[in-house]
């Protein structure tokens, strides 16, 4: 399942982020990966989690960003749930042009059995129909 948070910069997505991987690292069925732009939230998290800087790796293509899931994915087959962190800091785009991506995502969701927790920068009223209906 895809679950999306919305809404401007500063709004605490961010700190909602990291406390709902904690919270789940604490529940510990599978593993977690956290996915970021930069290694600010690294201190925050529950040293359980699987934190990936992605400033180390050039992913500003959104079909980069999709093979780069593929692989985290197909080296551990115990991940439960993903989270990303500021997706259009990390991928270059228009919000109007991702319905691809998150089909894709949407994919391997249901194939691995993975969570996937996104935020976005951008107000609710602004969010294309297709990313609607994964917005939590």
């Amino acid at each position: 399942m895809i679950h999306v948070f919305c809404s401007k910069r500063g709004s605490g997505k961010t700190k909602k982020l990291i406390s709902l991987a904690n919270e789940k690292a604490m529940i510990g069925r599978g593993h977690i990966v956290y996915v970021d732009d930069d290694k600010r939230p690294l201190c925050q998290l529950n040293r359980e989690i699987r934190f990936i800087a992605t400033s180390d790796f050039n992913l500003k293509k959104m079909e980069t960003f999709y093979g780069f899931l593929c692989g985290i994915l197909s080296e551990d087959y115990d991940i439960d749930t993903i989270f990303i962190d500021g997706l259009f800091n990390i991928i270059d785009g228009n919000l109007k042009d991702m319905s691809h991506l998150f089909y894709d995502i949407e994919k391997l969701s249901v194939e691995y059995r993975v969570n996937f927790y996104i935020s976005i920068n951008e107000e609710e009223e602004k969010i294309p129909e297709f990313i609607m209906k994964y917005v939590a």
